[in-house]
């Protein structure tokens, strides 16, 4: 890789045209100036001017090579406004949380960018683990996960809570007294959906619930968005956040049962600690919190 100050010293050198009035722009010594080009030719393997006396001209290697460094010049210009400016709807901004919650931003993301054609929105539904391992190592910009990350290099705002859903089909009239009533049904299960019903099955039935291995199953799942189509056509029960309710096009399809004791997950938005968000990470950090208000 060639060394920037080098070849910033060899750029003014071919646009002063001698290297006395080089050493002056840059405020150098003119052997200074001969050293950087003695040291780009060794790197190079080849003379990049042609010495007449006092003048000089450029070789092909020294014409390619001052292309080069009038091109990093305006990309370098082209950085330094990017920056300076730091607009709301260029750039590029990878945000990670659940897929249910993910369905729940996604609207608000794509009203935004068909307004916005610089901006690039990369959304990743993806596990809790998966989020916190990516917000670490760069991966993800942003966040939501459902607890406080409590780790030294990230920091959190506490967006809200939403509330862990018993879901029906809206013709399964009876009263849910017991497990067994559950049971009927049987149990629609998705990636998350054994963990909940440990959560809040074991927390409402707790002397016949007999652990998410061992009830009775209708199907598997892996699509969130599908989740609640198989209980609107009335093929069992499942357990989901209000999220993934809320934004099922045929939600009232759906009945949500409730139970004596309610369980919540919270929502935090997390991003790595000490790096100061640029305009366009503070927008979507404003749609996150606003898809997190909707739950209440």
């Amino acid at each position: 890789m060639l060394n920037a100050t080098w070849l910033e010293t060899f750029t003014t050198l071919c646009e002063a045209g001698h290297f006395t009035r080089t050493a002056e722009r840059l405020n150098m010594t003119q052997p200074g100036v001969s050293q950087h080009l003695r040291k780009l030719e060794d790197q190079l393997g080849q003379p990049l001017i042609a010495r007449d006396g006092k003048s000089f001209t450029l070789t092909p290697a020294g014409e390619a090579l001052f292309e080069t460094g009038l091109a990093r010049r305006r990309e370098e210009q082209r950085l330094r406004e990017r920056i300076a400016t730091d607009l709301p709807d260029c750039g590029v901004v990878h945000i990670a949380c659940s897929g249910s919650f993910a369905i729940l931003l996604q609207p608000l993301l794509l009203e935004w960018m068909a307004n916005a054609p610089d901006l690039s929105l990369h959304l990743e539904a993806a596990p809790q683990a998966t989020i916190r391992a990516g917000l670490l190592d760069g991966r993800f910009d942003l966040g939501v996960l459902a607890d406080d990350p409590a780790h030294a290099r990230l920091e959190a705002q506490h967006l809200g809570r939403e509330e862990l859903c018993l879901v029906l089909p809206v013709n399964a009239l009876e009263q849910i007294e017991s497990f067994a009533d559950l049971e009927a049904h049987g149990f629609i299960a998705h990636p998350d959906g054994f963990a909940y019903a440990d959560d809040l099955l074991q927390l409402n039935f707790p002397g016949s619930y007999p652990g998410a291995d061992r009830i009775r199953l209708r199907g598997y799942v892996n699509q969130i968005g599908q989740i609640p189509a198989a209980v609107a056509r009335g093929v069992g029960y499942t357990l989901l956040p209000r999220s993934g309710v809320e934004t099922f096009a045929a939600k009232d399809q759906l009945r949500l049962l409730p139970l004596p004791k309610r369980r919540w997950h919270e929502l935090w938005l997390a991003s790595r600690r000490g790096r100061p968000l640029p305009a366009r990470m503070r927008r979507a950090a404003e749609l996150i919190a606003e898809a997190a208000a909707r739950l209440h």
